[in-house]
C-alpha cells in the first residue's frame, strides 16, 4: 500500500474505489433500499393482503415494531460475530439474509407471514452498516477514512431514493423482488475481497474478541459507548418523529393540503445525501469529526425550530423544509465512524453495529414521550420538548468524547 505521504490524487482515487469500500457502499445501498421500501409500500401491501382500512395504521405499526425488534437483536448478534469471525462474515451474511427476506416479502399472503419476514429482514439489515464502516475504517489510511465512510453513507441514502422510484414504477411485490435481486448480485463479489488486516492481526494473537460484557464491565468504556448512542439521537428524532408523522404535523400547522408521508421521507433522504457528502468533506477539511458533527447538530436544531414554530402555510415550503432537515441530518456516517474509531479492534465491529441500531431503537421511547407530551401540550410543543432533550444530550456527549480523526486503529481493548 502506498504510504500516506506518497499519496497522489490518482492513488487516492484508487484507494477510495477499492473493492471493500465499494462493496460496503453498495451493501448499504441495498440495506437502505429495503428500510425505506417498507415505508413506501406499507399501505398498498396491507390493502392487497385484505387489511381493513381501520387496521392499516395499527397493523403497519406492528410490522414496523417486528422489523425494529429484529434490528435490535440482529445488531447484537452481528456485532459480536463481526469481532469473533471477521468483518466479511457479517457484511455478506447480513446481505444474504435481508436479500432472501426481501424476496420472501414479495410472496407473502398473510399478515403473520409478513410480520415474520419483516423480523427476519430486520435481523439482516442490522449488520451491514456497522460491518461496512468497520471494514472501511480499517482498510483505508488514517487521513482518508472520512472519505471512505462518506461514500458508504451516500450510497445508502441513494438506495432509499431508489426505493421510492422503484415502488412508483412497479407493483409492491416486484419492488421487493428488485431489492432482493440486487443484494444477491452483490454477493458475487465476495470471493474477491480479503479480510481486514487489523482484524487478522488480532485473530492471530488469540485476543479476546466480541465480548459484549466488556462494554458494561468497565465504567469508562460503558460511558463512552452510551455517549456514542446519544450523539446519533437527533438524526432519528427527525426521521422517526418529525418526518414519519409529517401528515400530522402538517395538519397541526394548518396546511390546507395534506402532506404525503412517502414524499416527505424521500425528500428528507435527498437532503441527507448532500448532507452526508458535506459533513464528510468538512470533517476532512477541518480534520475533526467532532467539529463537523457539532455544526450539523446545531444546524439540525435550527431547522427543527423553523419546522415547529415558523408559520408555514404552503405545502411546497413544507417539503423544502424536509430537504433542509435531511441535509442537517447528514452526519450519520460520521457518527458511526466515531463509534468505530473510539474502540479497539477486538470490540470495533460490536460497537459500530450495535450503536446505530440502538439509536434506531431509541425512536420507540422517544415516540412514547412524544405521544405523552402531545396529550399535554399538543403536537408541536411536545415535539419541541423532545427535540430540545435529544439535542442537549447529543451536545453533552459530543463534548465528552475524544477526537478520533488522527487516531490509529491498530489497538485492542483490555
Amino acid at each position: 500500500m502506498i504510504s500516506e505521504t506518497q499519496t497522489t490524487p490518482k492513488s487516492l482515487t484508487q484507494q477510495l474505489l477499492q473493492l471493500p469500500v465499494m462493496v460496503a457502499a453498495l451493501g448499504y445501498l441495498v440495506d437502505m433500499y429495503d428500510l425505506f421500501l417498507f415505508s413506501v409500500v406499507r399501505v398498498p401491501s396491507l390493502k392487497a393482503l385484505g387489511t381493513a382500512p381501520d387496521r392499516l395504521l395499527p397493523d403497519g405499526i406492528m410490522l414496523l415494531n417486528m422489523q425494529m425488534a429484529g434490528m435490535l437483536l440482529g445488531g447484537i448478534f452481528w456485532g459480536v460475530l463481526g469481532d469473533k469471525r471477521g468483518r466479511l462474515s457479517v457484511l455478506f451474511g447480513s446481505i444474504l439474509i435481508y436479500s432472501l427476506a426481501n424476496i420472501g416479502n414479495g410472496f407473502v399472503t398473510t399478515l403473520d407471514q409478513y410480520a415474520l419476514l419483516r423480523f427476519v429482514a430486520g435481523v439482516g439489515l442490522a449488520g451491514e452498516l456497522g460491518a461496512g464502516i468497520t471494514l472501511v475504517t480499517e482498510v483505508l489510511p488514517t487521513r482518508i477514512r472520512g472519505y471512505g465512510t462518506t461514500i458508504v453513507a451516500t450510497m445508502g441514502v441513494l438506495g432509499a431514493i431508489l426505493a421510492y422510484f422503484v415502488a412508483d414504477w412497479f407493483d409492491w411485490r416486484n419492488a421487493y423482488f428488485v431489492g432482493g435481486g440486487l443484494g444477491l448480485l452483490l454477493l458475487l463479489l465476495r470471493v474477491k475481497i480479503l479480510e481486514s488486516p487489523a482484524f487478522e492481526t488480532v485473530r492471530a494473537k488469540q485476543i479476546k474478541r466480541g465480548d459484549l460484557l466488556m462494554l458494561f464491565s468497565d465504567k469508562t468504556r460503558f460511558l463512552k459507548y452510551l455517549q456514542c448512542i446519544l450523539v446519533g439521537l437527533p438524526i432519528w428524532f427527525v426521521v422517526g418523529i418529525l418526518i414519519t408523522f409529517s401528515p400530522e404535523f402538517g395538519q397541526a400547522m394548518g396546511l390546507t393540503e395534506p402532506v404525503v408521508a412517502g414524499k416527505a421521507v424521500m425528500l428528507t433522504f435527498v437532503g441527507q445525501t448532500f448532507g452526508d457528502i458535506a459533513s464528510g468533506l468538512l470533517s476532512q477539511r477541518w480534520q475533526s469529526r467532532k467539529r463537523a458533527i457539532r455544526a450539523f447538530v446545531g444546524l439540525s436544531f435550527g431547522f427543527v425550530l423553523v419546522y415547529l414554530l415558523a408559520p408555514i402555510s404552503e405545502l411546497n415550503s413544507f417539503y423544502l423544509l424536509c430537504i433542509a432537515l435531511g441535509f442537517a441530518n447528514g452526519y450519520w456516517a460520521l457518527f458511526v465512524t466515531i463509534a468505530a474509531e473510539l474502540f479497539g479492534t477486538n470490540l470495533r465491529a460490536t460497537v459500530a453495529t450495535t450503536v446505530p441500531n440502538f439509536v434506531r431503537g431509541a425512536v420507540i421511547p422517544l415516540a412514547a414521550l412524544f405521544v405523552f407530551g402531545k396529550a399535554q401540550v399538543g403536537v408541536l410543543y411536545s415535539a419541541l420538548g423532545v427535540g430540545v432533550l435529544v439535542v442537549g444530550l447529543a451536545l453533552w456527549a459530543l463534548s465528552s468524547i475524544e477526537e478520533t480523526f488522527h487516531k490509529e486503529l491498530n489497538y485492542v481493548e483490555d
